[in-house]
C-alpha cells in the first residue's frame, strides 16, 4: 500500500504553528499512515536549531516539537525511509531530467526516495516541490 511522503516543508506545520498548521493537521490525521525519510529527519532536526537560533522559537518550543516528533516516529505514525546511495543517483538524474524548473538537491532527494518507494501522494509546503512533484506524476497536497 503506498502512503503520502512528507516532505519537511509540510512536516514542519504539524509541529509548529505555522499558516496552514490547521489544513496540514486535517490531512495528516485522515490517513492511514505517512511517510517521511531518514533525510527528512535531520532536516527536521535542523530546521528546529535554525528557528531557535533566529529566535522564531525558544528552547522549550524546540525541544518540544523535537520530542513529539521522535514519539511519533517510535509510534509508527511517521514512517522513516532510508536514504541510500541510489537516492542520490536518482537525484541527480531528476535534476538533469527536469531542465525547467530550479529543483534543489534536497528537494530532488525527497523526490528520490518517494518515486523509489511507490509513493503516489506528496504533501509540500514548497512551491517548486510541489510542481516538480506534479512533473513526475505524483499527486501534491500543498500546503502553501
Amino acid at each position: 500500500m503506498s502512503v503520502p511522503y512528507i516532505d519537511t516543508s509540510a512536516l514542519a506545520k504539524w509541529y509548529l504553528n505555522e499558516p496552514q498548521s490547521e489544513e496540514f493537521e486535517q490531512f495528516i490525521v485522515s490517513q492511514a499512515a505517512a511517510a517521511i525519510s531518514r533525510l527528512g529527519v535531520v532536516e527536521f532536526r535542523c530546521l528546529l536549531a535554525r528557528r531557535r537560533r533566529a529566535g522564531e522559537i525558544s528552547r522549550k518550543t524546540e525541544d518540544s516539537a523535537q520530542h513529539a516528533f521522535d514519539d511519533d516516529i517510535r509510534q509508527g505514525v511517521l514512517e522513516v525511509y532510508p536514504l541510500e546511495d541510489l537516492h542520490a543517483v536518482a537525484a541527480a538524474g531528476l535534476i538533469a531530467r527536469l531542465t525547467g524548473q530550479p529543483l534543489r538537491t534536497l528537494d530532488a532527494l525527497h523526490l528520490a526516495i518517494a518515486l523509489e518507494r511507490s509513493a503516489k501522494v506528496l504533501a509540500t509546503a514548497d512551491r517548486v516541490m510541489a510542481a516538480a512533484g506534479k512533473s513526475l506524476g505524483l499527486k501534491v497536497v500543498a500546503f502553501f
